[in-house]
């Protein structure tokens, strides 16, 4: 990457970010306000529309963000210019195999990364044919609020990108911790089975959502209860990094409990669908 290429602030002049979803146009509002162009692609050009409004509202509240920077697309070919491209789809190897595999052959000059939160980093890369250009961001929900990134940074990464991924968190105000490529990196894998245990608790005890968060957030001081956090999660996801845990320790309960699966079953996916084990309407 040539030194024109990034912007004033050290970042990559040109972002685009694959997905539209909360991660996805969190980070195109974050961006926004440290490069020079942010380009959101979406699978419709209904969630294009979306997408649209979401990073203008989020824009409004971060300073420095600036939504005409950013522009939405349904085409991969408008991404050949981006100096970093960023994954942010379903939690399926396949599928983001898939779709990584199309990001770096229609952006051949840019760093590109995932924002998996529960996928091992190499064998993604490895599925993608993508080993030495393809990093672990792992960014946390709302994004801009959230000061971590959990930077995963396989050996066979071509020289430069660690640097250049560090410095752009750095620039965007977050604090960048390199982390082993592990099921769930560190957060995630520590933070899971507490989760997953709070859930079998209220199971066996029939104690309501409210009981268990409360004497959490009021006992443990911790800013949000168990139970609203894999609604504000999701648990469709809560579902996809449970799994994926499990495939890597074998240890049953790192899967997620029955009542997680059956209302994910049911289509109440928490906060995004509007009711989980809160009603949200």
């Amino acid at each position: 990457m040539n030194p024109e290429q990034k912007s004033r602030s050290g970042a990559y002049a040109e972002i685009a970010v694959a997905g539209s979803g909360a991660i996805a146009t969190g980070l195109a509002a974050l961006a926004s306000g440290h490069s020079e162009k942010v380009l959101i692609l979406a699978r419709s050009q209904g969630s294009a529309d979306r997408a649209t409004e979401t990073v203008r509202r989020s824009c409004e509240r971060i300073e420095g963000a600036e939504a005409g920077r950013v522009a939405t697309t349904t085409a991969p070919g408008d991404l050949r210019d981006a100096n970093l491209v960023v994954e942010a789809i379903v939690e399926d190897l396949e599928i983001k195999a898939g779709h990584l595999r199309e990001l770096g052959e229609v952006a051949p000059g840019a760093d590109l990364a995932t924002t998996t939160s529960s996928l091992l980093i190499g064998e993604l890369g490895s599925a993608a044919g993508l080993e030495q250009r393809l990093f672990g961001l792992h960014v946390f929900n709302p994004v801009p609020a959230m000061n971590l990134v959990e930077l995963c940074l396989p050996e066979s990464l071509d020289d430069g990108i660690g640097e250049r991924a560090k410095s752009w968190c750095a620039s965007v105000g977050k604090t960048a911790v390199v982390v082993p490529d592990t099921a769930g990196f560190v957060v995630n894998r520590l933070l899971f089975p507490y989760l997953f245990d709070a859930v079998r608790f209220r199971e066996r005890t029939g104690m309501s959502p409210e009981g268990v968060d409360t004497c959490m957030t009021l006992g443990v001081a911790h800013p949000m209860g168990p139970l609203a956090l894999l609604d504000l999660i999701g648990l469709d996801v809560a579902v996809e990094i449970g799994r994926a845990l499990n495939a890597e320790s074998g240890n049953g309960g790192h899967l997620a409990p029955e009542s997680v699966t059956r209302l994910v079953a049911e289509g109440h996916l928490g906060q995004k669908s509007g009711r989980g084990f809160y009603d949200y309407g």
